[in-house]
């Protein structure tokens, strides 16, 4: 009976084939443990001589790691193994020895496993994290389609930048110029008005020259954008989601955690409301932290966004930003034109924005004013001001960084790790 080490519990004392690669290896005498993948999951598979016929036990012997083979054997119970079971072998079928795998026990450079990432991707720390990436991309469905939101796909090809911002690969379109969609949320704000809850899920692309830990130039971003919808019910959905995210991790990926020596006691806190800071106060907590450099207007960098985060235990929003450092598309406080209506999310230990949201401008005289002030008169903006000229309602959204969520959740070092192939500044192989 062929079988996957994901569902070997299913199977204990019977007998099962598992087509596997082996990740490790160890022998006792008349004894070999063999440390066995497939992909989705671990399992030993422990080889008797006595109880294997001669040329099982010396295939046995033959195998060198990353070697395909085919492995059939008894299920038993084993609460000492990782997974809880073990395989006893009773015959061994190899379909090919690997010879000098490149990846070993030994330390390796980064750059040296960043070259070799395709078969990085096979080691229990890689396998784990992209687990935790998979239950999340999961979760999210679940999310958004239990909260009645359908999903609209944004174009990856656009005519124009999203925020006006000049980080664009640029491509030709036949004839005209074209450029790698950085967002898809002016789509989804035409979504909306034909949904009222929609969200994308899709690639997105920085010409960024940004060598932080936090920061890739392909990435995967969530965008739901809502009709009557303000700030405050934008805040409620994404505390919710987070939430969401969080719990679904931890119920469902607790192997995976334990792989890559996840702390999970900092996620078990997780739970809304988050709280909630002004960038006034923000401003005023960094000048008194020692942040002698930031001035009120600025953006926050990095060092900013972890020295307020690291004073919560929960992500934190950080709300009402200077009209001039946001995007033009986003509504201002009433009663106070030089703020907007928006929050950034930084999440704890360290890690920074996840995510990025606002209410968006809906009256049609004021984003006629924006336009002149940002200058957007390329005809490829015209289609987005006649969004608030038929029938244009409060609206808002947020965008979530994918692979700036994972590293949180799984309280990486660095952000390359949390997509199978990055995209970094110096980097496109393989």
């Amino acid at each position: 009976m062929k079988a996957t080490v994901s569902e070997i519990n299913q199977h204990v004392g019977e007998e099962v084939t598992i087509g596997a690669w082996l990740a490790n290896k160890r022998s006792s005498g008349k004894i070999q443990f063999l440390e066995l993948r497939d992909g989705t999951g671990y399992i030993q598979g422990v080889v008797l001589k006595n109880a294997v016929d001669d040329k099982s036990w010396e295939e046995a012997k033959e195998l060198t790691q990353e070697s395909s083979l085919y492995v059939s054997g008894t299920v038993r119970e084993d609460k000492r193994a990782p997974s809880g079971f073990e395989l006893t072998v009773s015959s061994i079928e190899i379909i090919q020895i690997a010879q000098d795998y490149p990846i070993t026990n030994k330390e390796h450079g980064v750059e040296f496993l960043m070259d070799h990432r395709h078969l990085w991707l096979r080691s229990s720390r890689q396998h784990a994290i992209l687990r935790i990436r998979n239950e999340l991309i999961k979760a999210t469905y679940d999310f958004f389609n239990n909260n009645g939101f359908i999903k609209v796909d944004p174009p990856i090809l656009t005519g124009s930048s999203a925020e006006g911002t000049t980080d664009l690969f640029h491509t030709k379109y036949f004839n005209q110029d074209a450029y790698l969609s950085q967002s898809g949320q002016l789509y989804m704000e035409a979504a909306a008005m034909a949904f009222r809850n929609v969200f994308s899920f899709g690639p997105a692309f920085r010409a960024e020259k940004s060598k932080t830990r936090r920061h890739l130039i392909e990435f995967w971003m969530i965008e739901p954008e809502m009709a009557f919808c303000d700030h405050e019910q934008n805040l409620k959905i994404q505390e919710d989601y987070i939430t969401f995210l969080v719990r679904r991790v931890l119920k469902n990926c607790q192997n995976e955690l334990k792989t890559i020596g996840r702390d999970t006691s900092k996620l078990e806190k997780i739970k809304p409301p988050f709280p909630r800071i002004t960038y006034d106060q923000a401003v005023d907590f960094l000048k008194q932290q020692g942040f002698d450099d930031i001035e009120w207007g600025d953006d926050f960098g990095s060092p900013h966004e972890t020295a307020i985060a690291e004073h919560f235990d929960v992500p934190v929003f950080v709300t009402e930003y200077p009209t001039k450092a946001k995007a033009f598309y986003m509504k201002p406080v009433p009663g106070r034109e030089e703020v907007v209506l928006c929050a950034d999310l930084l999440a704890p230990e360290g890690y920074g924005e996840i995510i990025g949201g606002s209410q968006r401008i809906d009256d049609l005289e004021l984003m006629k004013k924006r336009y002149q002030q940002y200058h957007l008169t390329d005809p490829s903006y015209k289609w987005y001001l006649e969004l608030r000229q038929y029938g244009s309602v409060p609206h808002s959204g947020f965008g979530l960084g994918l692979e700036r969520a994972v590293a949180w959740i799984c309280g990486l070092d660095h952000i390359r790790e949390t997509i199978p192939f990055p995209r970094l500044l110096n980097r496109i192989y393989p």
